[in-house]
Order: structure tokens, then sequence, then C-alpha cells
């Protein structure tokens, strides 16, 4: 019905349609599309029903949850009160015990091959899954029923998407990712320890706007935050090419903000959009705050080494790779470039998306 549709919502609460394709514009340039791209978020947004979303907590911690209550662009009751209808999600959801399981039912019921998803935590496999249940039932059982009535899934968080930190050495409850249980529905993978809150909810408004998954990369991420490396977008990258790294948190080479290379920064290796989208409405993200990346959105970052032992070798010859430039556009990207060309085809990829773009 009409009624349901987001636009309209938005405009019973007083939203006009020049804020709202603001936000489209916005939306649009933090995923690095091109202009003609926000305009297809504003027409498809407006006639989208809010559709039902289902969030199932297993082996976590409650970060990827703590961290999607801190989206900006768009916030945490944006998304809850104009864009999706979410009908369970514990920590979130004033029912609880048999009035929760009732809602989840309800809801499979109710939109049986048309709701979304959304996987937090790992799988554990180990004594047939009772290392973790819910309402006398072990996540396994639980995934497999809510699963088959997806139209789609998403893996929120490291654990769900690689097994994460349960699965870490010697991993007792055998966890695994939610792609080793599910096989014939269409999963995306949002890793990080947590994700990037703009990240988590800007895959939602694409499935929102396009009622499908956005394009992936090789290990179910969506490429436009997981395209490029940390190292790639680094403001510090200027440093790494010129040779010079702070060897201690405290010397003269950190209090200047040279490269975190040799304390063991993994953004050589890590890919996300942590340099460019950053954390808290983009007020910092952890190498601006004085620490090497984790590479925390890397299958078993954990057991890849300790945390502040350098890579063994460059991730790319230093000559290939040089001088990250630093430009601020609605992300706040700063983006690494070599030539000429490389410079205008990386410009091209993040080109900005106005309101002018969409009124046209």
């Amino acid at each position: 019905m009409r009624a349901n549709r987001i636009l309209d919502t938005l405009a019973g609460q007083g939203i006009t349609r020049r804020a709202f394709l603001k936000y489209c514009a916005t939306l649009a340039s933090l995923m690095a599309l091109p202009p003609s791209a926000g305009k297809a978020f504003a027409d498809a947004l407006a006639k989208a029903p809010r559709p039902s979303v289902i969030w199932l907590p297993f082996q976590e911690c409650t970060g990827c949850t703590e961290a999607i209550t801190r989206s900006h662009s768009p916030s945490i009751e944006g998304m809850l009160f104009d864009m999706i209808s979410l009908d369970y999600q514990e920590t979130l959801m004033a029912a609880a015990g048999h009035q929760a399981e009732a809602a989840l039912h309800e809801a499979i019921q109710r939109n049986m091959g048309k709701y979304l998803l959304i996987v937090d935590g790992s799988v554990p496999l180990g004594l047939d899954g009772a290392y973790s249940c819910i309402a006398g039932r072990s996540n396994l059982e639980t995934l497999k029923e809510v699963a088959a009535g997806a139209a789609a899934i998403v893996a929120m968080g490291s654990c769900a998407a690689y097994g994460g930190l349960p699965k870490a050495n010697p991993n007792p409850t055998g966890a695994v990712a939610v792609s080793d249980v599910i096989k014939d529905k269409p999963i995306i993978n949002i890793p990080g320890c947590p994700p990037i809150p703009v990240v988590m909810t800007g895959v939602l408004a694409h499935f929102l706007t396009f009622g499908g998954l956005p394009e992936l990369d090789r290990l179910g991420r969506p490429k436009a935050f997981y395209g490029e490396t940390i190292h790639d977008r680094c403001y510090r990258r200027p440093f790494y090419d010129q040779g010079k790294f702070a060897k201690t948190f405290d010397d003269e080479g950190a209090r200047k903000g040279w490269c975190l290379f040799e304390l063991g920064c993994k953004g050589p290796v890590t890919y996300n959009a942590c340099a460019s989208v950053k954390w808290n409405d983009g007020t910092s993200w952890p190498v601006e705050s004085g620490h090497g990346c984790l590479g925390c959105s890397e299958p078993d970052f954990w057991d890849a080494g300790g945390f502040y032992k350098a890579l063994s070798m460059p991730a790319r010859p230093l000559k290939l790779e040089p001088a990250a430039i630093a430009a601020g556009v609605v992300a706040g990207a700063a983006i690494a470039a070599s030539s000429r060309s490389r410079k205008s085809a990386a410009k091209a990829a993040h080109e900005t998306t106005t309101l002018a773009d969409l009124e046209k």
C-alpha cells in the first residue's frame, strides 16, 4: 500500500523532498557511486515499502549492534522508523521471552521469501550446536529455519562473515561462518570487529533501493566499501613512501604522525573504508588516533600473528605505489595515486553526487 512507502512516511514527519534528495546524494557519495546512482537511490526509495528485517544474534559480543546504533548517515532511528521494519532484534526490541519468539515466527510467516536476514556472530557446530542456544534451540537449528524463508542474508561482522574471534585457535566450540552453513541463499559479508556503522546502514539502504545485493569481491564483501586497502587511502601513506616510520608509540616519529608499519599496522593487507568514512560521524579512526590497523576485516585476523609485529614484506613494491593525496569529499576520503592517469581514475571513481545532479 502507498501509505507504507518510505517517502510517504518521511513526508508525514515533515521531511521535505529536497532533504530526502540530499540524503540520497550523500549516501551515493559514501558508496563511491556516480551522480546517476544518487538519483536512482531517490527514485527507488521513494516507491519502496518498508521491508521486514530479522536480526539473529549468535556467538557474538553485541559490538555490531553497538556500532550500528552509532550510524549517522542514515542514523539508526531513521533506519528503524522510516526505512525498515526491524521485526526481531533481541537487544533493541521491547519484547522478551515467549513474546519475542512469537514476534520472530510471525515475521517469518508474514514475509516469507521477502525478508532480509541479518546474522551477527559465528555458528558453533561443536556438541551438535549446544555451545550456543536461544529459546532452547541451537544457533545452527535457528539459522537453518530462518534462512529458508529469507530473500538474502547479511553476515554482519567478522564473526558471522568468517567465524571471527570464536573461531580463533583452538576453536573450542567449532565456530564457523554463516556461509559455511547456508549454501542456497545470496549472502553478503560485512566484516569488521565491529564493522563501520555507515557501511552497515549503507548496504541495507542499497538492498532497499535495488532489491538485491551490491557488487561483491571474492570474499563476498561490497566493493564500494572494501575495494581498496587501508594503506591505499591512509593519510600517513606519504611517510611510508618516504621511509619514515615510527619505531615506538612515543618516539618522535609517532608524535609527527609517521607511518605505523613497523609497529605492526596491517593496513597494506586489509581492505576496508576506515580511512575514508571513519567513525563517530567522521571524527576519527584507529590509525588517526595513533594505533596501527589490526586487520579486523580480514579472515582469521586474530591468528595472523602479533598485532605489533611488522608484516614480513610490503604488500606492494614501493616504486609502484607512491604517495597518497589527502582529499576531502563527503566521506572525507584520502586516496592513493601514483601517476596522472591513476589519480584521474581514482577521482572519477569517487566522484561526488550533488543535490543539483538529482534535481536535473
